[in-house]
């Protein structure tokens, strides 16, 4: 199934939104610069990497096929590989050449017989194009259904969707799972769409497929949520005022994203559960704001603080649908660094908003549901519509690092420890960056103290804007 759509003739972001049909395995890639020496262990990333099938197109970034990518780095020398899950959708895709799913923003069923039909047969998208997590000696790859795919970490050959050993009932859930290292489990959100919804905070322990219910909350409409936050001893919620009516999913005649809708009068609600028993803590809310990424979460002494990387309304979405960033005068909303503290006794969450745009975020490994100082993430300039710069963010200090190169266009930022490091920052941030001049891609590696720029490794292709991943 080859592209039918063809690179810009002037290379450049758009590039990052173009297909990539390639599959390829390159034992050693050039690499300028100079690698640390200590650097040693496997990155991987997913993302969508086709756009569309045969004649059809997929409307949303979010939508395209899933495709995952391994460097592997060891004394010195990087090896690359990529291949496209081997999913139901994709396999079916294949041999039929149509989008084979609905997906975020896609609703292949053309005609209103196969939409009345589609209510009855069809099953949700299993394209886990979004995040990695470890599982076992492999790894699974997810999207907001509730339907992992594993895979393997070597070869990336597909093993197949991963089934639950348990009846816990839920069509939507979170692509970003809580890991729990002294509770040895792993927590996540599930959504039943049913006359009224239900959020369940659901717990996997280690080595089970397991899902227990936590807790449980009901509501009319229920909000649309690609993650959420948990401390020591709690799971937080945070309800956007970006709502659905269930039957209007259970019915639709839109895609998926397009049922919801934007209520600007009512509050963000961010609701606190404890890990342990479940018990709902309370209740907080602050003035109408929408994410799709909380950076960090953590106690400090009786209050919570949460932050996140908060858009003023629900509008981004729309901003990455394809024919808008192909419009290169079009301009896409920036997320705003807030920290929200949520206070027992209260029922207003205080905020504080630092002066600095990201998305993407991510903290040291060892700092995520504690106390910390340093975030990473991605950021844009508005113009073009796509992210061209990284940054560092000093909570403690306030002060903010960047890294930006002419035509250069970053990926989310993955930190990696040095080993035996004392300071939180010493090591080393890894990002996927298209370089628009080359219409080719490149490993980036920053020292993680200076954030300066240490080595690029080049991949011969381009790789298309991907979501997450992670190193091991």
């Amino acid at each position: 199934m080859n592209s039918s759509l063809a690179a810009p003739a002037a290379t450049d972001y758009r590039l990052g939104f173009t297909s990539l049909d390639s599959e390829v395995a390159v034992d050693s890639l050039p690499v300028s610069g100079t690698l640390p020496p200590w650097l040693s262990g496997t990155l991987l990333r997913n993302g969508p990497a086709r756009f569309e099938v045969g004649e059809d197109r997929y409307r949303h970034w979010f939508d395209g096929l899933a495709m995952v990518h391994r460097f592997t780095l060891a004394d010195g020398r990087v090896s690359y590989a990529n291949r496209f899950l081997r999913t139901p959708a994709f396999l079916e895709a294949e041999r039929t050449h149509r989008i084979a799913c609905s997906e975020f923003d896609t609703d292949p069923h053309r005609s209103p017989l196969e939409r009345v039909a589609a209510i009855f047969r069809s099953a949700p998208s299993d394209n886990a194009n979004v995040n990695i997590v470890p599982y076992g000696k492999n790894y699974l790859a997810l999207t907001e259904t509730p339907l992992p795919v594993e895979f393997d970490a070597t070869t990336l050959d597909t093993r197949g969707i991963l089934h639950f050993d348990d009846s816990v009932a839920g069509q939507i859930t979170t692509a970003h799972t809580q890991h729990d290292r002294a509770r040895r489990a792993t927590f996540n959100i599930l959504i039943e769409i049913a006359r009224k919804a239900t959020y369940k905070v659901v717990r996997i322990d280690d080595g089970t497929l397991r899902r227990d219910v936590v807790a449980s909350l009901q509501v009319d409409e229920p909000a649309y949520m690609h993650a959420f936050s948990t401390t020591d001893n709690y799971v937080i919620i945070a309800e956007y005022p970006f709502v659905v009516r269930p039957l209007d999913l259970a019915f639709r005649r839109k895609p998926f994203i397009e049922n919801y809708r934007w209520l600007p009068g009512r509050a963000t609600r961010f609701h606190v559960f404890h890990k342990d028993g479940g018990a709902r803590d309370g209740t907080y809310e602050a003035d109408a704001f929408f994410a799709f990424h909380h950076i960090n979460a953590f106690e400090d002494g009786g209050a919570i603080v949460l932050d996140i990387a908060a858009y003023d309304d629900a509008s981004i979405i729309g901003d990455f649908q394809i024919e808008h960033v192909l419009e290169s005068a079009k301009r896409i909303a920036q997320a705003s660094f807030r920290r929200y503290r949520l206070t027992p006794g209260r029922t207003a969450a205080e905020v504080e908003t630092l002066p600095w745009a990201i998305e993407l975020p991510r903290v040291a490994a060892d700092r995520a549901a504690a106390s910390y100082r340093y975030a990473y993430g991605v950021n844009s300039s508005g113009e073009p519509p796509s992210f061209d710069a990284l940054v560092k963010v000093d909570v403690r200090e306030r002060t903010a690092a960047t890294w930006a190169a002419p035509r250069a266009y970053p990926g989310e930022p993955v930190f990696v420890a040095r080993p035996g490091a004392g300071d939180e920052d010493d090591g080393a941030v890894l990002s996927v960056v298209l370089d628009a001049d080359a219409g080719t891609s490149f490993l980036l590696v920053i020292d993680g103290r200076t954030f300066t720029e240490l080595a690029r490794v080049h991949v011969p292709h381009h790789i298309p804007f991907g979501f997450h991943g992670m190193f091991r």
